[in-house]
């Protein structure tokens, strides 16, 4: 399997970290060898048809800050093909930009993986990637919520109309299967609702104020561990949980509907007086996403019960299903991390593979 790949930060170099790790076993189970024929950062982008050197790649990130440079030391494969610097391929008059889209429009991959920031104004430079990839014929895994968020219903329309997948297990739970659940552990039933903590950063953050700090020390602790960006917009305020319920409701409930379907606030104005009165109930509060029974979604701060399964602490992820005859299902697991999307995107990448064996 032959793969481009968007976007090598975080997730991005845990992948080809992942890949060195599990190929043997990958082929072992699986039949596939992975290759990245393609990978491209915000500067400069490598190029083989063969496949790049994983180890290599990583090397030159991690020294020169850029994917861009690692062909200065070779510029053959060991099969004599030539393998572009992002110099030689960006150039001086021509943007990242549009080398991504010929890069996707004329190398010869099964499957495009889209690992750019997320961008929920207008889903760009992922949503783009993404419909390019589609029209060309390539199948496309994605952890970038924003062209979900804005534009998953006629992605997937996109998807079905040129014969490739769409899959993005990365983009809500991290490494934990909480759409694979949903969808595939509870064919024949009908989930009539669910309800959970989408994002692991505030949920911290409401777990340190149970502890007795303000929102403002929790929000400074969750930075300095990494868990709260320098701007925690997208956590605080409720945009990256709406983000995710939209692509839940889309893809386990069989709606058509983007995050501005979804009613959200955030936790900015939960204090330690409304925790504390909480906690005198036997209850805590939490940053719920839920899709009723009458398929309202929303985001907003609630009591929870102590005793209730979706009362987890720290930054894990939690969501509970109510299905016709299953009853009630929860699923906890880790929200975030490099390493555990990292292994979505290989659930998602064996699925693909799966699919065309099968065709």
């Amino acid at each position: 399997m032959r793969i481009i790949l968007v976007g090598f930060g975080v997730v991005g170099q845990n992948l080809a970290k992942l890949l060195l790790s599990r190929t043997d076993d990958v082929y072992a189970r699986y039949g596939m060898k992975p290759r990245i024929v393609a990978a491209i950062d915000s500067r400069g982008a490598a190029v083989c048809s063969s496949g790049l050197d994983l180890q290599r790649l990583l090397e030159v990130k991690r020294l020169y800050g850029t994917v861009g440079v690692y062909n200065d030391e070779s510029k053959q494969d060991e099969d004599g093909d030539v393998m572009h610097t992002g110099m030689d391929v960006v150039g001086r008059d021509r943007s990242t930009g549009s080398v991504v889209d010929e890069i996707i429009r004329g190398m010869d991959a099964e499957v495009l993986v889209e690992a750019t920031p997320t961008n929920l104004r207008d889903g760009e430079p992922g949503l783009s990637n993404i419909i390019t990839a589609i029209k060309h014929g390539k199948n496309v895994v994605t952890v970038n919520k924003g062209p979900l968020a804005l534009a998953m219903p006629s992605l997937l329309e996109l998807a079905e109309y040129n014969g490739v997948m769409l899959r993005f297990s990365g983009t809500v739970g991290g490494g934990t299967p909480i759409l694979e659940f949903a969808r595939h552990c509870l064919k024949g039933d009908r989930i009539l609702s669910f309800r959970g903590i989408l994002n692991g950063t505030t949920n911290y953050i409401l777990s340190m104020m149970e502890e007795g700090l303000t929102f403002d020390d929790a929000l400074e602790d969750a930075r300095r561990k990494g868990y709260a960006e320098a701007d925690p917009s997208l956590d605080v305020d409720g945009y990256d949980a709406a983000a995710k319920l939209a692509i839940m409701a889309n893809w386990i409930m069989g709606m058509k509907v983007t995050i501005r379907d979804v009613r959200f606030r955030g936790i900015r104005d939960v204090s330690l007086d409304d925790i504390l009165e909480a906690k005198s109930h036997g209850s805590v509060i939490k940053l719920l996403a839920s899709c009723d029974e009458s398929r309202r979604l929303s985001v907003e701060p609630m009591r929870v019960e102590k005793s209730e399964p979706l009362c987890v602490n720290g930054t894990l992820n939690a969501v509970t299903f109510k299905s016709e005859h299953s009853g009630e299902l929860t699923v906890i697991g880790k929200g975030a991390g490099g390493m555990e999307t990292a292994s979505a995107i290989l659930r998602d990448l064996i699925e693909v593979r799966e699919a065309m064996s099968v065709g």
